[in-house]
């Protein structure tokens, strides 16, 4: 590990609160991390057990550190939360009651250079979640086809510039590869016109958005694990998603309204003939968001969004 996994753990009270917490409960924290979130649930459980899910061995490695002294209630599962059914199963459980989600980038995965996700220091363009990954962000600026990196910057950067950026990624990589982070800043910058290549807002931001969701899948693999745990939950059972763009916000946002939707016929029907019921409620009709006092404390919880649902 090339340094200290420490992350702040965004909205830690209102998460905990949303799980709704059974002393003698089974919880999956899917993102791991740093452990922020697990220690919180696991000291308050007693005779209960906590599966901590993470894709990044440096998450498992600091959190197994972080929980040792609860070591006797948790079971630590490296491997990508799409998988939860088999993590849970491996845990030695079969129905559980919470799972939590904490999605996106973690702080040290930002805030460690090497590891390529952060347009603040100059490293290797990598961005993989797991370093066992083949994919990385070097191999998508090099190798993908100008058309599908203006299409990826667009829809999951959500960049005006998209395809100027493209252009002046393709124009530079015929010259020599893009390699490292600062490469790819300068060729972006080049896509803005001078007085918003200095901003409040770095020109890059929203590119390596789109390249690290891409590297991780995150979009693609999010619906199916919300379901999937869904699944796992018992009657009661909360399912508690934080998100932190208006992407993923909007998949979760859609996902736990449609499995809080029963019957869909036409209301002149006078019986349903669809046969459709709801497996879960809405406990949050709209998202929670961090309190004044965090915000003050850690500007990455600005975008945060909590969504709640439980088991019918």
């Amino acid at each position: 590990m090339d340094m200290e996994f420490s992350h702040y753990s965004v909205m830690r009270e209102q998460c905990i609160d949303a799980l709704n917490i059974n002393p003698r409960g089974v919880y999956v924290d899917c993102t791991l991390g740093g452990g922020g979130h697990s220690e919180e649930i696991v000291k308050r459980l007693e005779g209960g057990l906590l599966i901590g899910i993470d894709r990044d061995a440096d998450a498992i490695s600091a959190a197994s550190k972080r929980l040792e002294k609860y070591k006797a209630s948790v079971r630590l599962v490296h491997a990508n939360f799409k998988d939860i059914k088999t993590a849970v199963s491996e845990a030695g459980a079969d129905k559980v009651n919470g799972v939590l989600f904490d999605l996106g980038v973690s702080s040290y995965q930002l805030d460690n250079a090497q590891r390529g996700f952060s347009y603040r220091f100059d490293a290797p363009l990598d961005m993989r979640m797991s370093r066992e990954d083949r994919l990385s962000a070097r191999d998508i600026v090099n190798g993908y086809s100008q058309d599908k990196l203006s299409k990826l910057i667009f829809e999951y950067g959500q960049e005006r510039r998209a395809s100027k950026i493209a252009y002046y990624i393709c124009r530079e990589r015929e010259r020599k590869p893009i390699e490292t982070t600062f490469q790819l800043n300068d060729v972006i910058k080049r896509a803005f016109p001078p007085n918003e290549r200095y901003g409040e807002k770095h020109p890059s931001k929203r590119t390596y958005q789109a390249l690290r969701i891409e590297v991780n899948g995150e979009l693609k693999i999010l619906e199916q694990s919300l379901r999937d745990s869904a699944d796992l939950l018992c009657p009661g059972g909360r399912l508690a998603v934080m998100t932190f763009h208006s992407l993923e916000d909007r998949i979760v946002k859609n996902t736990l309204k449609d499995m809080a939707t029963g019957c869909v016929c036409d209301k002149n029907i006078p019986v349903c003939v669809c046969g459709r019921k709801a497996t879960m409620k809405l406990i949050t009709h709209k998202p929670l968001t961090a309190c004044e006092k965090e915000l003050s404390e850690n500007n990455r919880s600005k975008p945060a969004k909590l969504r709640v649902a439980e088991k019918i």
